[in-house]
């Protein structure tokens, strides 16, 4: 979560060091430098140009470096309302700008965004470590750190003052100069990497394109994945013929359905080896100076390596405690997948290559479980999904939601819903940004352009939040139909949202802050009610008759529920695996070899060769381009927590048990940040999380 900045010591300090007539210039022609003038102060997208933001990250950055020196130069005794609140709530403007920014260069890019990105990203690294390791501003923080228990201090305005101590040393304040130096110049260099790490994903994603012109070769698709493949080759002036992409809507149903094994090869083999074709677009280098510098930065500041660094704030702690987690999941997990495997091989009477999992599986679910995907997808409409996930919302909560059509919005078809109260009080607003485009990154996420928290005055600031996905557009006069997956992607990244739109706290630093492995509760537990056969007759309507989804189709899709969750497991266990492995890493390697490192971490555990992690190294963006270093095992972490929460409302008798989700809002959503993760869950559960609703949810016990 970002900070946000001191609206009156930031009014002050522009009327002191900046010419007052300028400045009101500038606001008028830029439209982050002044309100936006829109209800709820929404994002003025309409207003925003791309040349606006170089001179607004500029001046964020100056506005922020002005409230820090107030904060220094300061000459009464440092204290909590001076120093920690002051700096609490700084960087206002920067913050503005930045949430905007970096969320549309993920799902609106062009090369103006990324020369951008690519000139701000150095500027903003130093900026950040100016301020982090000012031996002045962390003086500061240190008396009130040393005093704290002396101060009349509630425990919130303590941990506070407690986590920005932590964040100081974390950031290299307690160094000297010469690593002071070293350090900064790492953090600039692995923001510049991550940035084009990004971007060569990007481009391979968008540059690689499955064409097809002979009918023949569209042999068992669904009309659905046909529909949208031509609709891709017209939009790509390819008019007649059937594009297929890389983009899970479009490379999911190809490997299960279509009939042509080389085709399925080719594309499939387009899509691991993104990022790996030693082309302009290659990651490997970029992947082994990464390493190196996290090796390096690790060391710095006193640790063993990157995963002991990161793992010092999750719940985990260690790096042994995540290697047990992982360990113990993946044995059985991989007996279960050599299993399907066998099972398939009966069925295709030949030994299969990794292009082929999908497509028998599929098989063996039709054969075992007499279940066809295709059976299920017309009863799940977007816009019937979208609404069953806000009727449990609200049975829930109490929550409602309004969708607005007067709000500005990055692109067109993007939705904005307001959130309210059961008694009508306004929440926030919700972006839904559905559909794929070459533009937006690959995947689904949940961000905000602003996050919920208070200003210095007391003052209530309301989050802006925003669900981007990756669907198929509709397609003729029908709409866009979800599989399973992304049924479950959609609610998932609501649970994200709810987070967002429920953190209520005083301080930016701990406001719906919470640790790495906690963070995934909220949004997979979403995921059990979206499956619930009480829920299921609620939203899957079948988009045509409006027929209730039947209990047949329901039976079918909890008997196979258990269907290839050996595969599934094994190859996300694989990735965080691999992840671990490159953040365990205790020296550098001038000439390391990424392809054969992968490979002999994967041969380590056993992985067999039908199974690829979830993520290979060269398209890894949740650690080489995102927050998820030493951090992809977190799903399955939080899976064990959720898993457990959800049991805990089936146990209750009552799915929507108010009582229960009252509990869970208030410490596990509201309040999340105010202690460590396990207290708050335990605040909500009244004991520790079992494992056994997880092991039993997917077949592994």
């Amino acid at each position: 979560m970002n900070r946000k900045f001191l609206s009156v010591i930031a009014l002050s300090i522009m009327t002191l060091a900046s010419c007052s007539n300028k400045v009101e210039q500038v606001a008028t022609e830029n439209p982050f430098l002044s309100d936006y003038g829109t209800p709820y102060e929404v994002p003025a997208f309409d207003k925003i140009k791309t040349e606006h933001y170089l001179p607004a990250f500029e001046e964020g950055m100056k506005q922020q470096k002005a409230e820090v020196d107030f904060i220094i130069k300061n000459r009464a005794v440092p204290d909590f309302q001076n120093t920690i609140l002051a700096y609490d709530k700084s960087g206002e403007l920067l913050d503005k700008v930045s949430n905007i920014f970096f969320n549309l260069t993920e799902c609106m890019s062009n090369d103006e965004m990324q020369k951008i990105a690519a000139e701000i990203l150095p500027k903003l690294s130093a900026h950040s470590d100016e301020i982090a390791m000012n031996p002045l501003l962390f003086e500061k923080v240190k008396q009130v750190y040393d005093t704290r228990h002396d101060r009349n201090l509630d425990d919130q305005q303590i941990r506070v003052v407690e986590k920005y101590y932590a964040d100081f040393i974390r950031n290299g304040a307690g160094l000297n100069d010469a690593d002071k130096a070293a350090l900064k110049e790492i953090n600039g260099r692995l923001s510049v990497l991550s940035n084009q790490f990004g971007n060569n994903l990007l481009a391979e994603n968008a540059a690689f394109k499955l064409v097809v012109d002979n009918e023949a070769d569209l042999s068992g698709l669904p009309q659905s994945s046909i529909d949208a493949a031509a609709e891709q080759a017209k939009k790509d002036g390819m008019e007649g013929k059937w594009v297929f992409t890389l983009s899970k809507p479009s490379l999911i149903p190809f490997l299960q359905y279509a009939d042509n094994r080389d085709l399925r090869e080719k594309l499939y083999m387009g899509y691991v080896m993104r990022g790996n074709n030693d082309n302009a677009n290659d990651n490997k280098a970029l992947i082994a100076e990464m390493s190196n510098l996290r090796v390096q930065k690790a060391q710095l500041l006193g640790y063993k390596d990157y995963a002991s660094y990161v793992l010092e704030n999750n719940m985990a702690k260690d790096v042994p405690t995540v290697d047990t987690f992982l360990a113990e999941l993946f044995e059985p997990a991989l007996k279960v997948a050599k299993e399907e495997l066998k099972e398939m091989e009966k069925i295709a009477g030949f030994d299969l290559e990794s292009w082929d999992w999908w497509y028998y599986a599929e098989k063996v679910r039709k054969e075992k479980y007499d279940f066809d995907e295709n059976e299920l997808k017309p009863y799940l409409s977007l816009n019937n999904v979208r609404d069953g996930m806000f009727m449990v919302a609200n049975k829930l909560y109490g929550i409602t939601f309004e969708q607005r059509h007067d709000l500005p919005v990055y692109f067109d078809g993007v939705e904005t819903w307001e959130v309210k109260e059961q008694d009508g009080s306004y929440i926030g607003i919700l972006y839904l940004d559905y559909f794929t485009r070459d533009s937006k990154s690959g995947g689904a996420w949940c961000t905000s352009f602003r996050e919920a928290g208070y200003d210095i005055e007391g003052n209530k600031i309301s989050p802006l939040v925003s669900l981007v996905l990756n669907y198929s557009a509709p397609t003729g006069d029908s709409p866009t139909l979800l599989s399973w997956d992304e049924t479950l992607t959609l609610w998932h990244e609501f649970g994200h949202g709810l987070h967002a739109l429920f953190s209520d706290g005083k301080y930016n630093r701990t406001c719906g802050v919470v640790p790495r492995d906690f963070v995934e509760l909220p949004s997979q537990v979403m995921e059990n009610w979206a499956g619930d056969p009480e829920v299921l007759k609620m939203y899957a309507k079948h988009w045509q008759t409006g027929e209730v989804i039947p209990d047949e189709i329901i039976t079918k899709l909890e008997n196979s529920g258990l269907f290839n969750q050996g595969f599934t497991t094994t190859e996300f266990l694989a990735a965080a695996i691999l992840d671990m492995e490159y953040h365990k890493l205790t020296e550098v390697n001038d000439n390391f070899d990424v392809a054969a490192f992968e490979k002999a971490k994967m041969d380590e555990i056993g992985l067999i060769g039908e199974i690829y992690p979830r993520y290979r190294s060269t398209y890894y963006a949740h650690i080489f381009a995102g927050g998820y270093s030493a951090g992809y095992y977190v799903y399955y972490w939080a899976a064990v927590l959720d898993s457990d929460a959800f049991n805990y409302f089936k146990e209750s008798g009552d799915l929507f048990n108010q009582e229960l989700a009252a509990k869970f809002r208030q410490h596990c959503l509201q309040e999340c940040g105010n202690d460590e993760g396990m207290v708050q869950y335990k605040k909500f559960r009244g004991q520790e999380p079992s494992n056994e609703p997880f092991l039993k949810k997917h077949g592994l016990k």
